[in-house]
């Protein structure tokens, strides 16, 4: 019988790259993976950061670091220019390091945490990585989590940074 026919199903059979013990080539094309890291200036967000780095360099992966503005009338230019000359510094620190890195900062009718997973969707994002803090109850309920919201929501692991 052909490889891969025997079952029903596919077998990959001695010809298959997957299993050709032979060659030191691979004939698939290797996927970099992508780590998002929501930043917002917080503690937390540095950790994440560092965390990021050291992900980015263990399993060679690009990352996209995004600040998520919630657009309203208070917001100010002076804000987001703020936030993206902070992001230009943390994208620079990165390419010292040779990681490839790229920032945005995002200024949405959307709450952060569903900014952020949105941005996970639209660029298949394999990682993310945010910072937490502890909250009240009445915190949470008030403000709502973005943290938990991405937790739950997102289209891909986790990793959630104290």
């Amino acid at each position: 019988m052909p490889a891969g026919q025997d079952f029903g199903y596919l077998c990959p059979g001695p010809a298959d790259p997957v299993f050709d013990t032979g060659s030191n080539v691979s004939t698939r094309k290797e996927k970099k993976m992508k780590i998002l890291v929501g930043y917002d200036e917080s503690k937390s967000a540095e950790n994440a950061l560092k965390l990021a780095q050291k992900h980015a360099k263990a399993f060679n992966a690009d990352i996209y670091i995004v600040t998520s503005l919630e657009q309203s009338p208070t917001l100010k230019k002076d804000d987001i220019d703020r936030a993206e000359s902070k992001l230009e510094k943390l994208r620079t620190s990165f390419k010292v390091d040779d990681i490839p890195c790229e920032t945005q900062v995002s200024v949405s009718v959307q709450s952060p945490g569903e900014d952020l997973v949105n941005y996970a969707k639209d660029n298949d994002i394999d990682e993310i990585i945010i910072g937490v803090k502890k909250r009240s109850k009445v915190g949470k309920l008030v403000f709502g989590s973005t943290a938990q919201y991405v937790i739950l929501e997102a289209p891909c692991p986790v990793a959630a940074v104290k």
